[in-house]
This record gives C-alpha cells, sequence and structure tokens, in this order.
C-alpha cells in the first residue's frame, strides 16, 4: 500500500524560521530516520517544500484558471514536506511515523494518507481507460 506522509506546516515554517542550532540537530536526526525508511524498503521519495509565498494555485471553474499567488491563509492545513511510502498497511505506517523526530520547532503534526490504486476504480475503468493507465505506468516504471 502506497501511502503519503504529510509534514504540516507551522507559522515559524511558513515564515521561512530556521531556528540555527535546532535546525542542524533536526538536520542529523532527519537524515539518519531517513537512512532506516530507505534500509527498510519503506521511503519511495520525500522532501522539505518551501513556504507558500513561494508557491501558486490554480483554481479551476468549469472552462476557467485563476493563478492565486501565496502565501496562502490556514497555515495548519498546508504542508511543509512530504515523504512517499510503501508499507503493508496504515498501522506500517503509523507505527513508522511515530518513531519520526519532530519535524517543528515546537508543536507539528505529521498526516498520513493512502493513494488511490486502479482497482479502487474497477468499476468505472473503460478498457480504454485501462489501456492508457497501464500503458503510463509502464512508461514511468521505465523511468
Amino acid at each position: 500500500m502506497r501511502v503519503m506522509v504529510f509534514v504540516k506546516a507551522t507559522e515559524d515554517s511558513e515564515a521561512g524560521i530556521m531556528h540555527p542550532e535546532w535546525m542542524s540537530e533536526m538536520l542529523v536526526k532527519m537524515g539518519k530516520y531517513n537512512e532506516e525508511l530507505v534500509a527498510a524498503g519503506i521511503m519511495l521519495a520525500g522532501d522539505g517544500l518551501k513556504p507558500s509565498s513561494f508557491g501558486k494555485r490554480v483554481a479551476f471553474d468549469g472552462p476557467d484558471r485563476t493563478v492565486i499567488d501565496g502565501p496562502f491563509a490556514e497555515t495548519r492545513e498546508l504542508v511543509a514536506g512530504y515523504w512517499l511510502w510503501e508499507v503493508k498497511d496504515m498501522d506500517e505506517a503509523v507505527a513508522w511515523v511515530k518513531r519520526c523526530p519532530n519535524p517543528m520547532y515546537g508543536p507539528s503534526e505529521i498526516e498520513i494518507r493512502p493513494f488511490y490504486e486502479l482497482a479502487d476504480f474497477a468499476e468505472h475503468m473503460t478498457p480504454e481507460a485501462e489501456q492508457i493507465h497501464e500503458g503510463l505506468a509502464a512508461k514511468l516504471s521505465d523511468n
């Protein structure tokens, strides 16, 4: 089962505040944690994200597209970093998150969300859609 693990943003992370001594220590701890994830075959990808002030959103309304510049409100709803993991089940993902060093200088949250898999859409899958998605999966696995 693939899951996306989100490190939720904080006011400090959104402001780009990095507490130097804590940050140096956290980078070492997080590096060791990531090494454990890789050694266990769990981690497929992961990175930190710059504050939302560097980002953009594109709002969709029918055929219309509107570009919205960051920063974005509701800091607690924003993402400051992520991992993509392959785990056997949600319990395993939770167990790994509990081992994670606190990624923020103060209280923080990490959210775990499972991916939809093609099988989840089986009742809606037409032969044409199945062919397209299987072809894409094959191309991506070649990269």
